[in-house]
């Protein structure tokens, strides 16, 4: 039988969040029905929310950085058992058959992945997503979260952490190489932290210096201001990369100059408006400008394990939830350091 679960929801584009409470699918033989302990908000909740990205799909309830206990498990699940502490990030099925998928990057499955909220199931039922108390998950969409971690600071690693260490995977960040990161926010922490892991030399790049004590606590070795109008010819062909985690508007050819001969500038941010740049700021130098979109399931299993090897987590703020559209409009107002996490127990308390 369905399982009835306490959640918050938001019931129009643009409403407050609400109490609410949805059916979970029965448990199929591959499934795993999680107990979520804590949730992490993420900015494209509240983007998703608004229907700032197009239409969307109400009632929905957001959240896809998801912290919990195993349940339950179906009768051929084989990686999870009861009591398992377990994960689920951005998406929760894909064909699995596209070249994509199997090479272990769903999320750029031919069908189109299932978001875990504001998404379809093959099966046509809609998704919803982790401001709730449970959620059924199939077993090869879930990840386990090593010991070393605490489940609160965890969260938010299911789509801070892997769409920031993804892209510096990818791109070398490693010793003897300078990276920037642009924003310290719920995005730009995670990297700065990663980064320093991985053994690169980090710089911040923030309007102000107001973070600067933390981005050097988080593990940067320098933090400029971009408002300070000596900071791109001081700081010009010094970064292999720079991870432009910020949706906002940016002066795309001004850090384009602060590349090396064959860097890369990466974005991770979404703004609402297109980026434009002038082809010679690349032609100059064989730079690279390319964009990262979360990573496959191997790959965050992977950056899991390398977060409890080098004991990262989120800086975190808990609240309840009837804290959480004050959350939304302190998110909106960069008054978070650095991720909001649900404590899901008070759901439906």
């Amino acid at each position: 039988m369905t399982t009835t679960t306490h959640a918050i929801a938001v019931p129009s584009p643009g409403a407050p969040l609400a109490p609410t409470t949805i059916q979970r699918r029965d448990l199929r033989p591959d499934d795993v029905l999680i107990d979520i302990k804590f949730a992490g908000i993420c900015h494209s909740d509240i983007h998703q929310a608004r229907e700032d990205w197009g239409q969307a799909i109400f009632p929905m309830v957001p959240g896809h950085e998801i912290a919990g206990v195993v349940a339950a498990v179906g009768p051929e699940v084989t990686k999870y058992r009861v009591g398992d502490r377990v994960g689920v990030g951005c998406m929760v099925d894909s064909c699995v058959e596209c070249e994509y998928c199997r090479a272990g990057t769903e999320q750029f499955c031919v069908k189109g992945n299932v978001q875990t909220y504001n998404g379809v199931g093959f099966d046509g039922e809609n998704t919803y997503g982790g401001y709730s108390r449970q959620i059924v998950v199939k077993e090869g969409f879930v990840c386990r979260i090593p010991d070393g971690i605490g489940l609160d600071v965890a969260a938010p690693l299911l789509c801070a952490g892997i769409t920031t260490y993804s892209p510096l995977r990818r791109w070398g960040a490693g010793p003897g190489k300078k990276v920037a990161v642009v924003g310290l926010g719920g995005l730009g922490h995670m990297a700065v932290k990663l980064a320093a892991a991985m053994g690169a030399e980090v710089t911040v790049l923030s309007q102000s210096l107001k973070k600067q004590e933390d981005g050097l606590r988080l593990g940067a070795k320098d933090y400029y201001a971009t408002s300070d109008e000596g900071t791109f010819e001081a700081l010009r062909g010094r970064f292999d990369l720079i991870l432009n985690t910020v949706s906002a508007k940016l002066p795309v050819d001004a850090y384009l100059g602060l590349l090396r001969v064959g860097g890369a500038m990466v974005n991770v941010g979404a703004p609402g408006e297109p980026l434009s740049y002038n082809a010679f700021s690349l032609l100059g130098g064989n730079k690279v400008l390319a964009g990262s979109m979360i990573g496959g399931i191997a790959e965050t299993q992977e950056m899991l394990e390398f977060c409890a090897e080098h004991g990262i987590g989120a800086e975190i703020e808990t609240i309840s939830a009837e804290q959480v559209n004050e959350a939304y409009e302190r998110v909106d107002n960069s008054d978070v350091r650095y991720r909001f996490v649900i404590d899901t127990a008070t759901i439906g308390a």
